[in-house]
């Protein structure tokens, strides 16, 4: 007589989040998504009265977008930016192509015209945190971000005019200087959720007090 073989129960996996995941694999965890993970969720949970710790506004992506016009006249610029740009994020890059030809520009189909990248996990947090900490700082006279710059569902975008402020760029070696647009994606309901989520990472936002005395001016 045989015996039937019994199933053994088997406990479902513990579900954890992505960035926690990878931080179990590398042993560090971002400094930032520990930061997020214990204190800014505590206090936005307690100053929005959020029932459920899903409701809590989170990163969602950073998208990093670069316009190269002159790549039209200039082919081999395209090139000196996708280098600078992968080294400044610590990831592949994609060059993004015209989607049809302009006469009037000299533009035709499928010509490079431009350069960008999609930072996730991991990736996110910490370009947040050397733009934040390190960055933000070396750029000259700056006085804070403005507040108008969120799109009214929760995202805010920045405006980079020379991308030899960041830290992994050697001067002395740039071919071109360049500027970028950073949209920090949230999951914030609106734009006042987005801004104290940010405020919680250390943006340095101008403050509110520098504003008002700028209007009575």
């Amino acid at each position: 007589m045989v015996k039937e073989k019994t199933k053994k129960s088997v406990k479902p996996e513990k579900k954890t989040p992505e960035v926690d995941r990878q931080a179990q694999e590398s042993g560090i965890a971002p400094r930032l998504y520990d930061r997020y993970k214990n204190t800014i969720v505590k206090e936005l949970m307690e100053h929005y009265q959020f029932s459920n710790v899903m409701l809590v506004p989170r990163l969602e992506k950073i998208a990093i977008n670069v316009g190269v016009g002159q790549a039209t006249q200039e082919p081999k610029l395209i090139d000196n930016v996708v280098k600078d740009l992968e080294m400044i994020v610590g990831q592949k890059v994609v060059i993004t192509r015209s989607k049809k030809a302009i006469s009037n520009f000299k533009l035709r189909e499928g010509i490079p015209i431009g350069v960008k990248v999609t930072l996730r996990r991991k990736k996110m947090y910490e370009f947040l945190d050397r733009f934040i900490n390190v960055t933000v700082p070396r750029i000259r006279d700056f006085r804070g971000f403005s507040e108008k710059s969120f799109d009214g569902h929760g995202n805010y975008t920045i405006g980079i005019k020379e991308h030899i402020i960041f830290p992994e760029i050697d001067v002395d070696k740039v071919a071109k200087v360049f500027g970028m647009d950073i949209s920090i994606i949230t999951t914030a309901r609106n734009d006042q959720q987005a801004y104290d989520l940010l405020k919680g990472f250390g943006m340095p936002f101008v403050k509110r007090q520098e504003i008002i005395e700028r209007k009575s001016a």
